[in-house]
């Protein structure tokens, strides 16, 4: 059930970040795309009212009356398009004359002053595309075209106009708008799906390591556990088996009841049962009784332990010799090895070996 709400709780998190994210990175590409799309076109259209100009001005200069002019760029425009941008003539009076729609003759033209002045060298194509898709249109007046650029003719009341159709304008950024937002939907599914089937995948490896390392975990501890038990039941036949031997008068030499040790120079008798552990140290042999009293003896450690009883007494490794009752614990340390906590004090680790680990387990057992 965790799991499950973990993968939900990734899920939910991947998507709020993307979702985040792509409505800032939509918005900026949105714009950046449009800015170009629309400085494109209206450094067209004002090259084409440029010429446009050029024209009517080259005309009055070969003596062509006004209204000969007019009516020569009026048949040039009919036919043009003004879907998006097209090229207009008005006079001073703010009247058109020439227009690719007849309709329009003699209607005003519409111009807006803030759109007209975005359009100067110094202002950026930021202000154009905000007036036209924003704020072109009024609240209480449709305006279906814009004046975007004006050319004026020399010594005459003619004015040529590049003009924006503001519907159609809109019509094309919401479009734009549209594509980058279906764009950023498929790609927004894709990658978290993709992420979400990455974590489930990872997730499971994890979780699968994590079982094994669990289940061998249950199998040293049940092993440890079970040494232990063993460990205790081997402290009770012990007790029993002193018991018999007290009323036993045969000893052989590995039976012996004590042995000599000195304490500095005085010669001290140590009955064996008395003995927690034995233990090397600078080619000095120690022995170290329950009740924490510590003697020296010349023997080495491989003859006072061939001096023992192995029933009772375990070489745990080079340096230490135990008794099976001075163990309070065992406990795993590292992959194989196994640490021997004593009741008896000591500042040292007692270690089993990997190879001594099995030895040790048998000898609990006997």
């Amino acid at each position: 059930m965790k799991k499950d709400r973990l993968y939900f709780l990734t899920f939910f998190s991947i998507a709020v970040i993307f979702l985040f994210v792509a409505l800032i990175a939509s918005q900026y590409f949105i714009k950046v795309s449009a800015n170009q799309l629309i400085e494109v076109q209206v450094e067209s259209t004002k090259r084409e009212a440029n010429e446009v100009a050029n024209f009517i001005n080259y005309q009055f200069e070969q003596g062509i009356s006004r209204d000969q002019v007019i009516k020569n760029v009026q048949e040039t425009i009919s036919k043009t398009n003004t879907d998006s941008w097209f090229i207009s003539v008005f006079d001073w009076g703010g009247k058109i004359v020439c227009h690719p729609n007849v309709v329009e003759l003699g209607l005003p033209i519409n111009s807006s002053e803030s759109l007209l002045s975005s359009l100067k060298e110094q202002n950026s194509s930021d202000d154009l595309y905000d007036i036209l898709v924003k704020n072109a249109i009024d609240s209480e007046k449709t305006i279906i075209s814009e004046v975007i650029h004006v050319s004026p003719i020399k010594k005459s009341d003619l004015i040529v106009a590049a003009n924006v159709n503001v519907i159609s304008i809109r019509n094309q950024m919401s479009a734009l708008k549209n594509n980058f937002y279906l764009i950023f939907l498929i790609m927004g599914i894709l990658v978290i799906v993709l992420s979400f089937l990455a974590v489930r995948i990872i997730g499971s490896a994890y979780e699968k390591q994590l079982e094994l390392k669990n289940s061998s975990l249950a199998t040293e501890v049940v092993s440890l556990s079970k040494l232990n038990t063993d460990l205790v039941s081997y402290r009770e036949k012990m007790v029993e088996v002193t018991q018999e031997n007290k009323t036993t008068e045969e000893t052989s030499d590995k039976e012996r009841k004590r042995i000599l040790t000195y304490i500095r120079n005085e010669l001290v008798p140590t009955p064996i049962k008395d003995i927690a552990f034995i233990y090397t140290e600078n080619t000095i042999t120690y022995v170290v009784c329950f009740d924490g009293k510590r003697s020296t003896t010349n023997a080495s450690l491989d003859d006072m332990y061939a001096n023992l009883d192995e029933s009772l007494f375990f070489r745990a490794n080079r340096q230490f010799i135990i008794s099976i009752a001075a163990i309070d614990k065992i406990i795993k340390y590292g992959k194989s090895q196994l640490k021997i906590l004593l009741r008896s004090k000591t500042s040292e680790e007692i270690i089993i070996s990997k190879n001594k680990a099995a030895e040790f387990k048998q000898w609990l057992n006997m």
